[in-house]
């Protein structure tokens, strides 16, 4: 935990360092640190070394770590969302990462109307087409795009991509630049803006940045390797 803060500085020496290879404001690029598993001790270390954006993967996550840390913390869901979990963690949420269907995003839309909030959210793109993952495919949010702009609740904040695993983050770039290219085309054929690009992991969030990304989501390089399950 003492490595920490030096991991955290770091990180965003190396988020500075990206943007500034492309001609971007490091300014524009936010650190989502993913504290997935990992224990609240190091959240809070992470907080007194100034790290106050935190993503989760899963809601219960959310709800039991929540309580115990500072109310200043701004907390993302990055993993799958279930409809039945949508109340619990909508009013503790700054932005949801992965509407992954027009069904989902009309679930959160109904629930923050009886909530009286207005949802964040990104809408999560399978690029690959990957069976093991969420996400819609190109055409389907294509296809949807009229329908989720129709939903008052829904500030869509832009898209988020998960790229297939690839030890060399290079190949990683293909995606990144797919999503941009996705997001422009989206945004001339919806005629409202999604600015913002959720991209890049502890592996690849360089190469994410050098594409456009203004959200990268790091974990292992912060926190280290997740604990394992013994057993």
């Amino acid at each position: 935990m003492n490595e920490l803060p030096a991991r955290l500085q770091a990180i965003r020496d190396r988020i500075h360092t990206a943007a500034a290879r492309c001609g971007r404001d490091p300014a524009t690029v936010e650190l989502l640190a993913v504290s997935k598993t990992h224990p609240v001790e190091m959240i809070r270390a992470a907080v007194d070394a100034g790290q106050l954006l935190f993503g989760e993967n899963k809601v219960q996550e959310i709800l039991a770590k929540a309580p115990q840390l500072p109310a200043e913390l701004h907390w993302h869901l990055i993993g799958h969302l279930q409809s039945n979990k949508v109340r619990k963690v909508l009013p503790l949420v700054k932005a949801i990462h992965s509407i992954d269907s027009l069904d989902l995003a009309r679930d959160v839309n109904r629930i923050a109307t009886e909530l009286g909030l207005m949802a964040k959210v990104y809408l999560e793109v399978n690029l690959a087409e990957e069976s093991t993952k969420h996400g819609f495919k190109v055409e389907e949010v294509r296809a949807s795009l009229e329908s989720l702009h129709g939903l008052d609740r829904l500030g869509i904040q832009g898209l988020m991509c998960i790229p297939p695993f690839e030890a060399d983050p290079e190949l990683s770039r293909p995606y990144f630049t797919r999503l941009r290219e996705l997001r422009d085309e989206l945004e001339k054929s919806g005629g409202k803006p999604l600015p913002l690009l959720s991209m890049g992991m502890s592996h690849d969030f360089e190469i994410a940045i050098e594409e456009g990304a203004t959200l990268v989501r790091v974990g292992t390089a912060l926190f280290g390797e997740r604990p394992r399950k013994e057993g």
